[in-house]
């Protein structure tokens, strides 16, 4: 748990002030490993002090504009001594971890963040998350500005990392893993991640090489750690997307604590913005806690649970798209009957209890709950046309299709319930000895799934049935007749009743020393995972995987600031339930883990520019994968082959540049290259469906100078195509097509009214705390980003047309935060 909380300097605020006082104001709260708060801690700056209160929090005010060296000290935990050069007005939150064992800190780089960077972390803060726009704001809106992550659909949470697909991505909160629905097939169903932004404390981020204290997954780690409060707190947030309401609280004996947050979302704008006309009904709504109570100094409970109700009702009407050239414009024009309703309900809860044995000995139980009831209900039939676009300019029939080259229908019939139970146990222990460290736990889960799917599709063009593609007899009509039965273009029924057992276990080792005098890091730990798949019909399969993981990283002693690592190992990927069904539904209980030999190499270069701290970080890796379990993406869902059939090969360089570009502010730019193909049935190397084989991103953080109070973000991305947009039956190896690049940019504008350089003691501010007012722009050029494709027929030519389904336009929205 310990390597989740690090020195971290959460918040740089400018408020240039005119007075005759040169003072700056150092604040925070001081908490030790355990994310406690403490108390008594001794905090001078020459003849200034101060000290924490009971909730370990403290303010301290001191000279502007000079060097001041502040140290922080206590009985029980080591010094630290850090130095800051604040200006005239500025205030700084410093929330420094203490620890038995932590350095001394002599600058202002806070080495709690150089611990991050030796294990390959980047920490975010949460306040650029709360603020950064997006479509769907959040942890995931601001993991897509970095490099080597990726999602070409503003409305989905997901996201892929360095070749790899939404699934190969643990997230953690509190250091309990988390889970996402099952059947989710486009981004508008979603709804709300399970990360609650307003509950967050630290948020760690890992895009490959990470230690074997992280769990059994290829690609990534979100490691999200919730508030532990030191004081009475309202925060609120509402915009025309949904509002979210959080209080937190702590007693007066500081033995108990709590934090909830309420959220409501309506994506109705964003829907209604697209090209199809709908009657658009669904809500999306949770409730999250976290309390904690204090038994004892030496044993602490802690609760956290999540109930959340999502509800999807689409009722499509029309919908006309232009595509084609300027020479030949074509248009698809359809006409629907029937709706789709969607309902997913999750319950978790999770109890984890820690025992402080000693000052070097810490002791975890934690045990989990996740149920999901899920239902997927649909019966849309469409109708189309598709034609020729009317181009004559002041015609009063200007757009509208003139001349028919294909007629037809598509149905499309969904029943599909999941539900699923997954529980799981385990324990986890912290040892110290001098300047080693040695982690370990072992964890039991239990998965039960329920399943029914049952889908299909016909297809006809002209009144005449499209037969599917893998039936050797074809329809000629209206050449010759058919006599043959009228086969669903796609039909796919199964019932799963799927039972998994999964054993897990790993021990790690860390040492901080010394080669001459440059210091170096280590780190070594292997996991062990088995699981056994049971259930209805279903041939038991018991298997066993091992993945040793190692890190190496140095700082030269060198004039320049310059830390170099080295990580890698065997990371395996046992399948979960979506993994073992294959294209007809049907459990696969032999599918083997999907294996990938991972090397990342790393530098970090931390420098000053303009008088102001930056950082350029650079990664290159390479991922050797065995055993891969082939899929096909279709907006966000992922249908695999559950077979491992197919070999494949990922490796990119990742660079970003982060810094105070505006004084008092952090941006970033972000850069990455990737290349990843697989090999199926060794018919030959192709592009994987998350060949995303350029990425730029920018996050940019300033303010008005005549205005300080007004602020904006802006949130940059630029992907180049993947491949895909192909029909779902194509083969891969017989058509490869990429789609346009996805191109976005979202800016806010915030008004700041009362925040904590800002104060009001009478009039109706006096409650706030912070109060702010904004306007965003999402999309701001009115880009058209497809997602996926429709295919539709010239009944004359037999032709098909890929018509793109087009993501949001530019769309505008209000939004307020305040605090009290």
């Amino acid at each position: 748990m310990n390597s989740k909380f690090s020195f971290t300097v959460i918040l740089f605020l400018l408020n240039i002030t005119l007075g005759y006082s040169q003072t700056a104001t150092i604040k925070g709260v001081i908490l030790n490993n355990e994310n406690t708060p403490i108390s008594k801690v001794n905090i001078k700056a020459g003849n200034i002090g101060t000290e924490t209160n009971e909730n370990g929090f403290y303010t301290l005010n001191i000279p502007a504009n000079q060097n001041i060296t502040i140290k922080f000290s206590h009985l029980v935990y080591k010094k630290i001594s850090i130095t800051f050069n604040l200006k005239n007005g500025e205030t700084r939150e410093f929330n420094p971890v203490m620890s038995t064992t932590i350095e001394q800190i002599s600058t202002v780089v806070v080495s709690g963040n150089r611990r991050k960077d030796i294990e390959g972390v980047t920490t975010l803060k949460p306040e650029t998350i709360r603020k950064i726009p997006g479509a769907n704001a959040g942890v995931e809106n601001l993991l897509l500005t970095l490099p080597g992550v990726s999602n070409n659909n503003e409305l989905s949470t997901q996201y892929s990392v360095r070749g790899g697909n939404y699934d190969e991505n643990l997230v953690y909160v509190n250091g309990i893993e988390v889970y996402r629905p099952f059947l989710i097939r486009s981004g508008q169903q979603e709804g709300l991640s399970f990360v609650n932004t307003d509950l967050v404390q630290n948020v760690d981020f890992s895009s490959g090489g990470f230690q074997a204290k992280y769990g059994d997954k290829l690609s990534s780690v979100l490691d999200i750690t919730y508030k532990n409060p030191y004081q009475f707190e309202i925060n609120a947030d509402l915009s025309l997307l949904g509002g979210s309401f959080s209080i937190e609280n702590i007693s007066k004996d500081s033995k108990f604590s709590s934090i909830v947050g309420l959220r409501y979302r309506d994506n109705e704008l964003l829907v209604n913005a697209k090209e199809t006309e709908t009657n658009y009904d669904a809500a999306f709504a949770d409730a999250q806690a976290f309390l904690t109570y204090k038994f004892t100094d030496k044993f602490h409970l802690s609760f956290l649970g999540n109930m959340s109700l999502n509800k999807y009702g689409y009722q499509p009407l029309t919908r006309q798209t232009n595509f084609g050239t300027l020479a030949d414009p074509l248009a698809l024009v359809v006409f629907y009957e029937g709706q789709e309703k969607d309902q997913y309900q999750t319950i978790f809860g999770a109890f984890k209890g820690t025992y402080f044995a000693n000052d070097n000995l810490t002791l975890h139980a934690i045990a989990s709950t996740y149920h999901t009831t899920e239902e997927e209900h649909f019966d849309i039939l469409a109708q189309y046309r598709l034609g020729e676009v009317n181009t004559n300019i002041g015609d009063e029939n200007l757009g509208e299709v003139e001349f028919s080259e294909g007629i037809g229908s598509q149905l499309n019939h969904g029943r599909n319930d999941l539900d699923a139970l997954i529980t799981t146990v385990e324990h986890k222990g912290d040892l110290k000895i001098n300047d080693s460290r040695i982690q370990w736990s072992i964890k039991y889960s239990n998965e039960d799934i329920r399943d029914r799917l049952v889908e299909w599709e016909v297809i006809d063009s002209a009144g005449f049935s499209i037969r599917p593609p893998h039936i050797d007899t074809f329809n000629e009509q209206p050449y010759m007749p058919f006599e043959g039965p009228i086969k669903p273009f796609q039909n796919v029924r199964a019932t799963n009743n799927t039972k998994i057992n999964r054993l897990q276990a790993y021990a790690q080792w860390s040492k901080r020393s010394v080669i001459g005098i440059n210091d170096v890091w280590y780190n070594a730990g292997v996991r062990v995972h088995n699981w056994l798949v049971s259930g209805d019909g279903v041939l038991s399969s018991n298997q066993t995987v091992f993945s040793p993981r190692a890190q190496f990283a140095i700082k030269p002693y060198w004039e320049k600031d310059m830390l170099f690592r080295i990580a890698g190992g065997l990371y395996y990927q046992p399948p979960f339930y979506r993994e073992l069904r294959d294209a007809n539904g049907v459990v696969q209980p032999n599918v083997k883990a999907q294996q990938s030999f991972h090397v990342v190499l790393g530098n970090d270069y931390s420098f000053k520019m303009w008088d102001r701290p930056f950082k350029l970080t650079t990664e290159a890796y390479y991922k050797g994968l065995r055993d891969v379990n082939p899929y096909t993406l279709e907006n966000v869902r992922i249908r695999y082959r559950a077979n491992n059939s197919a070999k494949a090969f990922a490796y990119g360089l990742d660079m970003r540049l982060n810094g105070e570009f505006v004084p008092g502010t952090e941006s970033w730019f972000s850069f990455g290259y990737l290349k990843t193909e697989e090999n199926i049935n060794n018919r030959g190397y192709i592009a994987r469906p998350t060949d995303q084989r350029l990425k730029f991103a920018a996050l940019f953080q300033d303010y008005v100078p005549n205005i300080p109070n007004m602020k904006m973000y802006l949130n940059l991305v630029f992907n180049t195509g993947l491949p895909g947009g192909s029909p779902s039956y194509a083969d891969p190896y017989e058509y490869q097509n990429r789609l346009p690049s996805y191109k976005r940019a979202d800016v806010g504008f915030q008004f700041v009214i009362v925040d904590d350089k800002k104060q009001f003691n009478s009039g109706w501010k006096k409650p706030f705390k912070e109060l702010s007012f904004g306007v965003e722009i999402f999309n701001i050029f009115d880009v058209q980003n497809s997602i996926t494709n429709t295919w539709v027929r010239d009944v004359y030519s037999k032709r098909q047309y890929a018509i793109p389904n087009f993501l949001t336009p530019r769309v505008f929205n209000i939004r307020t935060t305040m605090k009290f």
